[in-house]
Formats: structure tokens, sequence, C-alpha cells
């Protein structure tokens, strides 16, 4: 077993999963997290989405305030990672894009 996946890590990914709304996920992550951890993975998100976008490290790295060796580690993991910044990237572009269609019946 990797050492990520124990009963206790398991517990916590099940409580997210359980969460209804962004209201709250807000409420539980400023519980779980502090501020610059949450802004932390937002900005990795985000940055993982330029790259995939085709996005250079010094326009990740002047739009984001990120440093070029995050946005390496980012760039690993989205090539050569477990696939999650993927599959988060993608269900996002579907939701937008429903959105979107959503919007333009109305």
């Amino acid at each position: 077993m990797k050492p990520l996946h124990n009963p206790d890590v398991d517990a916590l990914f099940e409580a997210i999963l359980s969460l209804d709304s962004l209201e709250e996920c807000y409420a539980f992550f400023e519980d779980a997290c502090t501020v610059k951890e949450i802004l932390d993975i937002s900005q990795r998100l985000k940055a993982a989405g330029m790259l995939a976008a085709g996005a250079n490290y010094a326009d990740i790295s002047r739009e984001t305030g990120m440093s070029t060796a995050t946005i390496s580690r980012v760039s690993k993991c989205l090539e050569y990672g477990a696939g999650g910044y993927r599959t988060v990237l993608e269900r996002n572009a579907k939701c937008k894009m429903q959105n979107a269609k959503s919007e333009n019946e109305e």
C-alpha cells in the first residue's frame, strides 16, 4: 500500500466527496486548512490548467506568483502523475460547457 493510502486519508476524501455545494466546500476547507494552503492548492490547479493550455513557465509565474520550481513540479505531475490534474481539468471544462449551454438555452 502506498503511504498516502490509509484509513485516515480515505476518511478525509470521503468527507470531501460528501460535500454538496461550493459553500459547504468553503466552510470545510476554511476549518481544515490555512488560507495559504487553500490558495497554494488553487494556484497549482490554475498552473496545471495553464500548462495544459500551452502556457510557458514565465507566463505562469508572472500571473500566479508561483516559483518555476513549483510550476515544474505541477508540470511533472500533469505529465507523469496519477492523472488527478487531468481528471479535474477535463471535468471542469465539461461543467463550464454545460453551464454555458444551459445559459444560452434560457
